[in-house]
Order: C-alpha cells, then sequence, then structure tokens
C-alpha cells in the first residue's frame, strides 16, 4: 500500500490528514489445488546460481534471489544463547527502520530513512568507527508525500558501488571507498505524489527499483538504470496501453484473461488506468538462470472499488520480465478488482522444488491477501496456492482459472461499512520479506493477524494529495489481542505450515536463516530472537532500545567471527502510533492505530544498529 500525504509537511505533523485517509474476524479459507520444487535441489544445503562470498551481504537478500540465507555456521544451536552485544551504532534518525545492513569488503554500509543518510562503518576496527557519512538533499516536502511513515528498505552494492533510493525519487549511486556521488538519477516528482522507498536490486549491471505512492493516484512503474552511468535502460508501467506496459510478443501468460489487447486500459474505466496506482515499492528478485526479474504491483488506485469496475490489470499482481528490454513475458494477478488494499508487492523467491513428483521450477510468494503461492516461474501457472493467515474474502483459488473465490459477503463498496474482513488492509503480511532455506527446503515469513471494517467513500483526484476514498477500522483478528503476529514456517510443496511461533504484536520483521539451522527476526516490542529453524524452538533473545520493523543480517567479520546484525527503531505504517499518533481515534493511520493502541506502552523511537557476537 503506499500513499499520502500533504506537500511540505512533516509526516507525524500530518497526522490529522493521515487519520483520514487511513480511514475480521474469519477462519481458514480452504483450497484445493494440484502441487509440486536443478539448481540446486531444495534440501541439499547448497547455494543459489551466482551467491555472493559466504561471509558478505551484498544485496538486499544477500543473494539476487531473495533468499536471505547465510551458510555461516560458527553460531549454533548450542551456543547461541551465549551472544552478546559486540558494539551499537546510533543513526541519529529515531524513525521505522524496514531495511537491512550491508556489508562488503571489510565495511558496513547503513541507510537511514529520510533524510537518507548513508554510513559506511570500518569492520576492521573495534565499534566500527564511520569511515565516511554521506547526508543527500533530500526535499523536505518528500516526508508529506510518504506513506507508512519517512521508510527506506536498504541499499545493494556491485562494482564498487553502493546504490540507494532516496525519499524524494533519486536514485543515488556512491563510490563505496569515499561515499562520493558517481550518478544521481532523478526518476518521479512528490509534486505529482511519487516517492521511492524501496530497495534497489542490481542485477547483471542493472539497477532495479520502482516507486511508491497509490495512494495519490500515482501511476505506478519499474525501471532499470545502467549501473556504471545511471542512464535510464528500460521502465514499464503497471497500467495503460501494451506499449507503456512493456507487453509484446514475448508475453506468454498461462491464463486465457490475460491474453487480450491493451487490458492495462480496458479493465479501468476511461482514464481511470492513469491514476491507477500498482507502484513498485516492495522486493525485486532475479533468476540467473532463467535471466527473468520478478516483482509484484501494489493496490490499484482509488481504494474505493466501485470507482473503479473492472479486473484493474496490472494491480495487484506479479510480472516476470527480461532484464535487458523489460519486456514482460507473463504475469499474474493474485486479487482481481483488489478491494481492500491487497498490494502484491511481496517478494517473489526463486527455487526449484519438486512437487507432485516433478521437479519444477517456481517462485514462492506470501501475498498480502492471505494466500501463499508456488508458481511456476517459467509459466505463471499457479501450483499451490493456500491460505497461511486467516482469512475469509475468498475460499480458495480456483486451479483452473487461477482466480480467487470471492464470498460476496465480504466486498466493499462505497456508502457500505463491510465488517469483519480478514485479513485487514495491512494483509497477512505487508512489505516484510520472507526467507528460504535450502537445508530445511522451508521458508519463513512473518505474518499479521488482524481484520477491519471497511467503507468506501467518493474521493476526487488533486496531484500530490490523498486519493483514497476509504474509511477502515483495524482490529486483533482471531488469534486476538496478544496474538496479532507470527513467525511461520511452511512447505510451499503442500502449502503448509510446519510451525508456528505467536507474537503479541504483527511480526514486522523479515527474518534470516544461517547454515546451522538457526533463525533470527526480531518483534515490534523490541525482542531480537534466535529460533531453531527445523523446530522453531526459541534458543535465545535480547530486547533492544525500541522495536524492530527491519531485517537481520549475518557475515564473517575480518577477525574470521560471525556476526548478526539488526535495526532496532519503530515505525513503518503498524508502528506509526509509536511515533505520536493519538490512540484516540482508530481511523487514524488507515486504521492502523485502532489495532496497535497499546504498542506505545512496549516500545519508543528509536534508530539504533546493534550486532552481536559470541564471546
Amino acid at each position: 500500500m503506499h500513499t499520502h500525504g500533504k506537500r511540505h509537511r512533516s509526516w507525524i505533523a500530518i497526522s490529522v490528514m493521515i487519520a483520514s485517509m487511513f480511514a475480521c474476524r474469519g477462519q481458514d479459507a480452504p483450497m484445493a489445488m494440484g502441487a509440486t520444487g536443478k539448481a540446486p535441489p531444495a534440501g541439499s544445503g547448497a547455494e543459489a546460481p551466482g551467491a555472493p562470498a559466504p561471509g558478505s551481504w551484498p544485496l538486499p537478500g544477500r543473494n539476487a534471489q531473495g533468499w536471505r540465507y547465510s551458510p555461516l555456521a560458527q553460531i549454533t544451536a548450542d551456543n547461541v544463547r551465549n551472544l552478546e552485544v559486540a558494539w551499537t551504532f546510533s543513526t541519529g534518525t529515531a524513525r521505522g527502520f524496514e531495511g537491512q545492513p550491508l556489508v562488503v569488503d571489510s565495511t558496513m554500509y547503513v541507510v537511514s530513512p529520510y533524510p537518507n543518510h548513508v554510513f559506511a562503518l570500518d569492520l576492521t576496527k573495534v565499534g566500527g568507527p564511520v569511515k565516511w557519512h554521506y547526508l543527500p538533499a533530500t526535499a523536505p516536502a518528500s516526508q508529506g508525500e510518504a506513506c507508512c511513515d519517512v521508510v527506506n528498505r536498504g541499499a545493494s552494492y556491485a562494482d564498487g558501488k553502493v546504490v540507494f533510493n532516496r525519499l524524494d525519487d533519486h536514485t543515488v549511486a556512491l563510490d563505496a571507498k569515499t561515499g562520493k556521488v558517481v550518478w544521481d538519477t532523478k526518476l518521479d516528482s512528490i509534486e505529482e505524489g511519487a516517492t521511492m522507498t524501496m530497495a534497489p536490486l542490481i542485477a547483471d549491471n542493472e539497477v532495479l527499483v520502482g516507486n511508491s505512492g497509490a495512494e495519490l493516484g500515482v501511476h505506478g512503474w519499474a525501471a532499470a538504470l545502467d549501473l556504471g552511468s545511471g542512464k535510464v535502460l528500460w521502465r514499464a508501467y503497471s497500467t495503460g496501453p501494451d506499449s507503456e506496459v512493456k507487453i509484446g510478443p514475448d508475453f506468454k501468460p498461462y491464463y486465457p484473461q490475460y491474453k487480450g489487447k491493451d487490458l492495462g486500459v480496458s479493465t479501468w474505466p476511461p482514464d481511470q488506468w492513469k491514476l491507477g496506482g500498482g507502484t513498485v515499492w516492495g522486493w525485486m528478485t532475479y533468476d540467473p538462470e532463467l535471466d527473468m526479474i520478478y516483482y509484484g504491483t501494489a493496490n490499484p488506485g482509488v481504494w474505493n472499488p466501485d470507482m473503479r469496475p473492472g479486473d484493474n490489470l496490472w494491480s495487484a499482481g506479479l510480472f516476470a520480465r527480461d532484464p535487458k528490454t523489460g519486456n514482460a513475458r507473463w504475469a499474474y494477478q493474485f486479487t482481481p478488482h483488489d478491494s481492500w488494499d491487497y498490494d502484491g508487492v511481496n517478494e517473489n523467491i526463486p527455487v526449484d522444488l519438486t512437487i507432485g513428483g516433478q521437479q519444477r521450477k517456481v517462485v514462492v510468494h506470501f501475498d498480502r491477501n492471505g494466500f501463499a503461492y508456488t508458481i511456476d516461474r517459467l509459466t505463471g501457472q499457479v501450483l499451490v496456492a493456500q491460505p497461511y493467515q486467516s482469512l475469509n474474502w475468498a475460499t480458495g483459488v480456483n486451479p483452473q482459472t487461477g482466480k480467487p473465490d470471492r464470498v460476496p459477503s465480504k466486498e466493499t463498496h462505497q456508502g457500505v461499512n463491510t465488517t469483519d474482513i480478514c485479513p485487514s488492509s495491512t494483509g497477512a503480511r505487508d512489505q516484510q520479506p520472507a526467507a528460504f532455506s535450502p537445508r530445511t527446503s522451508l521458508f519463513y515469513t512473518p505474518s499479521t493477524d488482524l481484520c477491519m471494517d471497511y467503507k468506501g467513500l467518493k474521493a476526487s483526484y488533486i496531484a500530490g494529495t490523498p486519493y483514497v476514498g476509504a474509511d477502515v477500522r483495524m482490529y486483533a483478528g482471531p488469534g486476538g489481542w496478544n496474538g496479532r503476529g507470527q513467525m511461520i514456517a511452511w512447505d510451499a510443496t503442500t502449502g503448509k505450515k510446519v510451525w508456528t511461533i505467536t507474537e503479541r504484536f504483527p511480526v514486522w520483521s523479515g527474518p534470516v536463516v544461517t547454515g546451522s539451522d538457526v533463525l533470527f527476526y526480531g518483534t515490534m516490542d523490541g525482542w531480537f530472537k534466535a529460533v531453531n529453524a527445523r523446530t522453531g524452538q526459541e534458543l535465545w533473545k535480547f530486547k533492544v532500545g525500541s522495536g524492530i520493523v527491519g531485517n537481520p543480517m549475518t557475515y564473517l567479520g575480518p577477525d574470521g567471527k560471525q556476526y548478526v546484525a539488526v535495526y532496532s527503531g519503530i515505525g513503518g505504517w503498524a508502528g506509526a502510533i509509536a511515533l505520536g499518533l493519538s490512540a484516540d481515534d482508530p481511523t487514524a493511520a488507515l486504521g492502523a492505530t485502532g489495532a496497535m493502541p497499546d504498542l506505545p506502552k512496549y516500545t519508543a523511537p528509536g534508530g539504533m544498529l546493534y550486532v552481536f557476537e559470541l564471546p
């Protein structure tokens, strides 16, 4: 979901505006679907093609496939209880830290939320002192356009460059040794409501990026920039005519509903596609074996579904593209005519799995709509689709059409308050990413158990201002107020949970899993935890200074020791109330305050990096 803001105002200062914008109890839905996972086979413990050096972490998910797996194994289930703080680093920015550090060549790179400081920390010296610090001239007005806090989800490293996005729509490459700007490319306009919060992905000398702002009527896109120069190589929009979406002769979708001409126009009312959202603010992945990139698209604009009859292609879906040309190979829509803000931006993890006795090349995707999908990454055919969290807006996914079987009573409409919809607009999971272990063959996903009441409202478009058209009230789901989140181990070949850990608040931290089968993740109330990746047994925990909404990583220091690092800094959509929003209005922050009124009792703002080691 990405949203709103009046320009020239800070995010906290616009809390009244947010309240007007951000303004389910159910059973698990059954799903009947035939199911089925070379490169390497799952369970072998081998790394993915193109994996970086074992002790480094150069990309958001460590490898281009986004596995968030490290083969490091010094920290084990037997000794993790001895972990202690090695050192800390204060960023000076107390907002939501949703990203992860990078480590390359004995240097750690940290990107902060607005104003997007970049720090290089020297790992060869005690305490990780600063080698260089870059402070960009990020426009203050961009704060007023950003939805869900002024977050930044991190950087990518390649060819001696650290590449990150500024909130005000610039992608910047810095010299990794000096911090000097190599190039700076402006890609969109905050005056139109667009921002950039996602972490770039570098694949084969291309920098892949996308925009945010679907709640402001932004026209969503993904783009590739040349790593050496910053030149835009291609840009593909998520809505509009085929020429703009980059759909041509190479486009061969699996399902017939995607085979018409200019569906990015005809599945919308006249000209509504121009305000149609479908922004690309989540995590991108790359399969070097097939030379294919995968990414999801956000909610359609406007939230009021009665203002945009039709399937609203290509919002709330998934694109597979040729990274050199940007041309679409296939596409799939998770939630046609999205009526609940179920963005499809979550990562699509390429793996090979044995499904139904056959080895299949797949991507695995945990969607906001509550279904976990195992999809053939060559064709776009859905092989498995099962609920991983409480949902009641659909009863399953049709194995012939790939479409969800919707529940009419949970549809939303203008002027009608539809109650008890699960999951809420925050989704069964927001952007916080999953991990995959080639040792256990399991996926590990954070999740959110919230439900909502949703009322469509008439909205008018004014550039750079909220264009939402919904009043939303969220609350605890079937798990109750002490079970608003889970960390889940998932078998993507069968669509079943292997184990679940329940948390008081939504789990807004992505995990990292290691070569010793230890899984690390954080909680919104500030606990950093290690669990057994095979059983879910808690092995260790440590209380940090602020809630964790970022993603841990692990690396090998110059001293040959394994370290684990994580950001502490509450914020983001679900954490907005801890940044100063009032709990008096349960519809504030698009309903998130109603679901999290007790969070300020457990955490306060922060902006600290913690690094842990064995003694």
